[in-house]
Formats: structure tokens, C-alpha cells, sequence
């Protein structure tokens, strides 16, 4: 009996290793999207780049102060760029007011109006505002639509350092040889290029969230044009890892899907804890399959599937930072296009 448990055993081990060299063969076709050092080949776009929004003060009252009184240029500029409600609401602004929230909302609404309706900067106007490397790398490009907007949203908050917080289009960086989102904000990092079918593979782990929400990759997206402004998550379709939540951001759906969606086992990895994630990605079917090992060596369980052949379509890959607060790693992060085998190899 005991040989044959030795038997047994032997041959157990020999399958495993069997089944590991050829999921490797199987994907020897595999490419690096992520070098380990830089964030070449991966464009970022930040949702708060080009918009006020309520957590863009630092100190209201005296933003509001130096409007009224048109205490330089710049000041002067968006007081008279702004209607009669928005100046109504600026002589009555107080913190202790019981309408503070209203001013505050229509006082974001006034600037997101300036910030959209052509160029903002004049040299004679911000001859006395030190320009961060940003703001003027982008001023240089002459830019327009969605990217003119972000450049005037940038000499604004250049011009108010203090009452201002300054906005950033950088919400990943690398470091200690991971992608690592930096928690500023709701955005997305994704492929300069686009696939179609494809095998993604890549190791991560969820850091710390608040508020919390998992890490997300995102495919079938839309490629925004030369200065339009993305679409929310690219207006993709979203697989939630380790754990195999989704979402679907396609325009005009915006919710966490229906039959297209389905659960094959539920996860109860540790977010925290480093995982391999496998997706098999088919725009012709529009089907796409999550797999998930934890740890990263070890057999993989299939967690979720899509179907839907009218959301299919080529387009980049996208990690997603939620919301901000949000640290995610990503690493070893490969593709193979046009997969040999057509089925999740990690699971095998």
C-alpha cells in the first residue's frame, strides 16, 4: 500500500510538472506591456483633470475673497468672465452662511464654464504666476478641447497655490520595479496600443483603499481621440480583482450588468496578498474569462465570465483607479495576442 502511495504520489507530481511546462509553452508567445522600470506604452488619464469639483479648495473663503476684490489679474479675469448669479453669490459668500453649499456649487459650475470656453492664458495676465513644469509643457503644445480645458484648469490652480490644491494628471507611477496607483484620484492607465484577442496575464496585489474598492481591469474600451475628453473607464467592461466582482461602463449602461455577467465560483482571495490573473479576452465574441491564482504559482480557479457579442470590440486595456485613496501594484504584466490555445492555461 505504501508503494503504491509513493506511486501515486510520483505520479501526481510528474502531471503537475507536465501541465506547468506546457501552460509555459502555451504562452511562450506572451509579450511584456510593463518593463519593471518606466510607464512606456501606457497613457494616463485622470477624471478631475479638467473639471472643478467640491475637494478642489484648500481655502474657499479666500479664493472667493480675492475674486470679489479683483486682487490681480488672474482675479480679475474670472470676475468678469462670470455672470450675474455667480458675482450675486460671490459678495454673499460666508462659510457660516446657510447657503455656503449652494454658493460653493455654483461657484465650481462658473469656473468649469471659464475653463471650457477657450484659452484662459495671457502672457500680461500670468506674467506674476509661477507655472509648475506641467503647465508649461502643456501651454507649449497649444492644445485644444479636452486637453485645452485641463491647461486652463492648471494656470488657475497655478495662480491660486494657496486656496487651490493642485490637481495632477500623474496617478501611477513605478516604483521598486511595480505600477503603483497613487491614490490621487478617479482615472485610468491604459495600453498605447489596441487588442482584440488576447491573453492578459499580470500579478497583483490591493494595497489599502479609503474608501475602499478593488482593483479593476478594464477591456472592450474606447479609445479617446486627440483632445476629447475620455469616457468614464474608457467605457469599458470591468473585471474586479482577485475576487471577480464587475461593472459595465458602457455609455448609457453604467451598472454592474446582468446575464453577460456570470459567476463560475466566488472569490476569497485576500486582496492584500499578491495574486496571478489571468484574462482571456475575444472582441469578435465579445467574451472575455477571469481567472484568478493566489498564491501567484499556484492553480488558478476560474471566477467570472463575460458574454455579450455587441460590447465586443477592439480597443486598449485599462487598469482603473476607482476613487481616490486607492493603492493597487500591478507587476510581470505580459500579453499574448492571438493565443494559440484558445482556453485559460492558468487553470490547467
Amino acid at each position: 500500500m505504501k508503494k503504491n502511495l509513493l506511486l501515486a504520489t510520483g505520479l501526481l507530481a510528474a502531471i503537475t510538472i507536465i501541465l506547468s511546462t506546457t501552460a509555459k509553452a502555451q504562452n511562450s508567445n506572451a509579450v511584456p506591456l510593463f518593463d519593471g522600470q518606466t510607464l512606456n506604452g501606457w497613457i494616463q488619464a485622470q477624471s478631475g483633470v479638467s473639471a472643478f469639483g467640491g475637494g478642489d479648495f484648500t481655502d474657499l473663503p479666500a479664493f472667493t475673497k480675492k475674486l470679489t476684490d479683483k486682487a490681480d489679474a488672474v482675479s480679475a479675469f474670472i470676475n468678469g468672465q462670470f455672470d450675474e448669479t455667480n458675482l450675486t453669490d460671490l459678495a454673499a459668500f460666508s462659510p457660516t452662511n446657510e447657503n455656503a453649499k449652494a454658493v460653493k456649487a455654483t461657484l465650481i459650475k462658473g469656473l468649469n464654464k471659464i475653463i471650457s470656453n477657450g484659452p484662459v492664458y495671457d502672457s500680461a495676465r500670468f506674467q506674476n504666476v509661477s507655472l509648475r513644469p506641467e503647465t508649461k509643457e502643456l501651454l507649449a503644445k497649444n492644445p485644444s478641447g479636452y486637453d485645452l480645458a485641463r491647461l486652463n484648469k492648471l494656470l488657475i490652480e497655478d495662480a491660486f497655490p494657496a486656496e487651490l490644491v493642485p490637481g495632477t494628471a500623474i496617478g501611477w507611477i513605478v516604483k521598486d520595479g511595480v505600477m503603483a496607483s497613487t491614490g490621487t484620484g478617479r482615472g485610468v492607465i491604459y495600453t498605447a496600443q489596441d487588442y482584440g484577442h488576447y491573453r492578459l496575464l499580470l500579478t497583483m496585489r490591493h494595497v489599502s483603499g479609503k474608501p475602499d474598492h478593488p482593483a479593476d481591469v478594464l477591456f472592450f474600451c474606447t479609445r479617446p481621440k486627440d483632445g476629447e475628453k475620455p469616457l468614464d473607464a474608457l467605457g469599458g467592461i470591468q473585471f474586479q480583482i482577485p475576487n471577480g466582482g464587475h461593472w459595465d461602463y458602457r455609455p448609457g449602461q453604467n451598472k454592474d450588468g446582468g446575464a453577460e455577467f456570470h459567476t463560475v465560483v466566488k472569490g476569497r482571495n485576500n486582496a492584500h496578498e499578491w495574486s496571478r490573473v489571468e484574462i482571456l479576452v475575444d472582441a469578435a465574441k465579445g467574451t472575455a474569462r477571469l481567472a484568478v491564482a493566489q498564491p501567484p504559482d499556484a492553480k488558478a480557479i476560474e471566477l467570472t465570465d463575460f458574454n455579450l457579442p455587441e460590447a465586443g470590440k477592439p480597443g486598449p486595456i485599462a487598469l482603473q483607479m476607482h476613487n481616490p485613496g486607492l493603492f493597487d501594484e500591478y507587476k510581470d504584466i505580459t500579453i499574448e495576442v492571438d493565443p494559440k490555445v484558445d482556453d485559460l492555461i492558468t487553470t490547467q
